[in-house]
């Protein structure tokens, strides 16, 4: 990913200097398990421990590859000028390429993870305290883009918490599912390790080791893993398009946070434009272009081929350094989000009082008029508001066929708002607990 939209914490995870370091820390603990079953000499596992402390040349080991086409014999080649050709002799006893490939993949994609549910808990916490904030700043609520019926900023936070929320947990099962690892050889059938082998390394890393593999660890775990950042992209997205749609000029309920020097146009001065949440958008789209040719990895030849290889190199660190990125921006513009409570009133009465048209439309019914002569009733007082800007409670009142069923009494109860938020505690302690 470009360094525009990287984070340095996780850029470090995909770097070949981790890479190398991981691939090597593999090979020794291997060399430790595998001196511990008296394979190999106790002083050669030792002796490859030596270079616990080197810093691996990278252009030294692509200078290597260049002409082994093969990179990790390159990074065993360079090993070996390291701890000695002697004591080289016994890395990599009984393991195939895929074993130091695929643990290593999926010790960056858990260490990836942790740091995305880092994340997460920051945008939760910004979700959590915007959702108290506002818990009772009624707002409209919209469907089809269209005035609703009245709810509150507070209950679009928690809204948007409780998705999230969704999210980390889906991640953190994600996690535990891709952090395991394959020290079996080739096809995976231990011919030539001992099980006992990849329970050592695997313990040494945080893994667990993997059900069964083949030559390779299977990739439904991987299509998991980035379908689940998928799904997290596709909430991040949900959270922006809808400040997007508060910021418009005619409705400009909320925006971002506009900053001293910033300039919204190179052509207008009197812009203040969405350029964060179009911007987290936009990134959300790139994380979800990893989840179809992750699927797609799924599907190998036999025991093992290649085809997911070039995909992984791409994906992993791409989509991993993107969301870091995206989840970072999405905290920081929830947290300095500017709410216009004023706005959110206007707006809601914008058509003087044509959202209560349900309440009116139960009460009716309730009153014995039949459902289908009340809504013909409701509708045709509604339409006067929309056509002719009237004021639907006045229009309701001067209409006797309504008259008849209801008192001025009970139509003007019927335009409480207080009515429409009273069950907000009860919201919120489903999305937040008791506390």
């Amino acid at each position: 990913m470009i360094p525009r939209y990287s984070r340095p914490e996780m850029v470090s995870i995909w770097e070949p200097a981790t890479k190398f370091r991981i691939w090597f820390e593999i090979e020794a603990h291997a060399c430790d398990a595998l001196a511990a079953i008296g394979v190999i000499p106790k002083e050669n596992a030792e002796a490859v421990w030596k270079a616990k402390d080197v810093e691996f040349d990278v252009a030294r080991i692509d200078e290597i590859e260049a002409v082994t086409k093969h990179d990790v014999i390159a990074f065993l080649t360079h090993l070996a000028e390291h701890v000695g050709a002697d004591h080289a002799r016994f890395v990599h006893q009984g393991m195939t390429s895929s074993d130091v490939l695929d643990t290593c993949f999926n010790v960056q994609l858990t260490r990836a993870a942790d740091l995305l549910l880092a994340d997460m808990d920051r945008v939760l916490a910004a979700l959590k305290t915007r959702a108290f904030e506002h818990k009772d700043t009624v707002r409209i609520g919209r469907s089809h883009g269209i005035h609703a019926e009245p709810t509150t900023m507070g209950l679009t936070f928690a809204r948007f918490y409780a998705e999230m929320e969704r999210g980390r947990r889906r991640l953190v099962t994600a996690r535990e599912e891709i952090a395991t690892g394959a020290i079996s050889g080739a096809v995976g059938t231990f011919a030539n390790i001992d099980p006992s082998v990849e329970e050592h390394v695997c313990a040494q890393l945080g893994l667990t080791p993997e059900t069964i593999s083949t030559q390779v660890i299977p990739r439904d775990r991987h299509a998991m893993f980035f379908a689940t950042l998928g799904v997290i992209a596709s909430s991040m997205e949900n959270i922006a398009t809808e400040v997007r749609h508060m910021q418009r000029t005619e409705v400009l309920e909320a925006e971002e946070f506009f900053s001293a020097g910033q300039k919204g146009s190179s052509a207008m001065p009197h812009k203040r434009n969405p350029v964060l949440t179009e911007n987290l958008t936009g990134l959300a789209r790139l994380v979800r272009m990893s989840v179809t040719p992750a699927m797609e990895n799924v599907t190998l030849w036999h025991e093992r081929d290649i085809s997911h290889s070039s995909v992984e190199r791409a994906i992993g660190p791409d989509t991993t350094v993107t969301l870091d990125f995206a989840l970072n921006r999405l905290a920081g513009m929830i947290e300095k989000l500017v709410i216009y409570p004023d706005n959110m009133l206007a707006n809601m009465n914008k058509f003087r009082g044509l959202v209560m048209s349900q309440r009116v439309l139960l009460a009716l019914t309730q009153a014995g008029v039949s459902r289908e002569d009340s809504y013909r009733l409701v509708q045709r007082n509604a339409m006067k508001v929309w056509e002719k800007g009237a004021d639907f409670k006045t229009e309701l009142l001067a209409d006797p066929e309504v008259t008849a069923a209801l008192s001025p009494a009970e139509i003007e109860e019927k335009f409480d708002i207080g009515y429409h938020t009273k069950h907000v505690d009860t919201i919120f302690k489903r999305v937040f607990g008791e506390a």
